[in-house]
């Protein structure tokens, strides 16, 4: 809970290019950083592409490319990706060179967002903008790994801490807790079935938890309690409309 958002993982050091930038100067920035793309901004600092080792490589002679389909008229037709790298192999700065429109995250998104988005456009950085979209970091899958990769204790001392005594205001030994691989087992009884499903709830948002296993039992099922009252609050609201 404590990092679960990007703006808590992110670099704020970040490298960046502008428009005009010359090719061999982005080319420059990455070696020197060792990194493997960066984002490229307008005058306001706003995100308008990305430019990635990959896009680097296209800046190169154009040579023939047996991929290209016939047109109607039996003239030579470049696909778009085909043409996409013709037009970066004459690229001269970073706008020509840089993929947009850039795909980004915002600094109050959830790392479990930032990970689905990279994994849905198949990238691995987002430069992430603030609330006026400006640039203000960036995170990167390896970034995001680390926090999968929480060790097992760390997980269990924030399921207790966080869940147990500050959410639900139990014992930190009320319930079992065992954190093995991201996996973690809730077990014993509680009160109410209400505080099981929150203690189960709360402990899939945790960084670095895979799965959860409840193994929770409740004295009092205080949910079906709830759904009669509102059934007959249902009924007496109906009864009062019709007098």
């Amino acid at each position: 809970m404590k990092h679960d958002k990007v703006g808590s993982l992110m670099t704020m050091d970040v490298v960046r290019a502008e428009y005009g930038t010359p090719a061999e100067d982005v080319a420059r920035l990455l070696a020197d950083h060792r990194i493997g793309g960066l984002p490229v901004v307008d005058q306001d600092d706003q995100v308008i592409g990305v430019v990635s080792a990959s896009d680097l490589t296209a800046h190169e002679p154009a040579g023939s490319d047996p991929r290209r389909s016939l047109s109607r008229f039996g003239f030579p037709e470049l696909s778009p990706a085909v043409r996409r790298r013709t037009a970066q192999a004459s690229a001269r700065t970073a706008g020509e060179l840089m993929s947009a429109p850039p795909v980004t995250a915002h600094a109050e998104d959830t790392i479990v967002e930032a990970a689905r988005t990279m994994a849905r456009r198949g990238v691995n950085r987002l430069p992430v903008l603030d609330e006026e979209d400006r640039l203000v970091g960036i995170v990167t899958r390896r970034d995001l790994l680390r926090v999968f990769l929480r060790p097992d204790a760390e997980i269990r001392e924030e399921v207790i801490e966080e869940v147990l005594v500050h959410v639900l205001w139990l014992m930190p030994r009320s319930i079992d807790v065992v954190a093995a691989d991201g996996v973690v087992t809730l077990a014993g009884r509680l009160e109410n079935r209400s505080e099981a499903e929150i203690a189960v709830a709360m402990t899939r948002q945790i960084d670095g938890v895979v799965a959860v296993v409840g193994e929770l039992t409740w004295r009092l099922d205080d949910t079906r309690q709830r759904s009669d009252e509102q059934v007959l609050h249902g009924v007496t609201d109906d009864r009062l409309r019709k007098l």
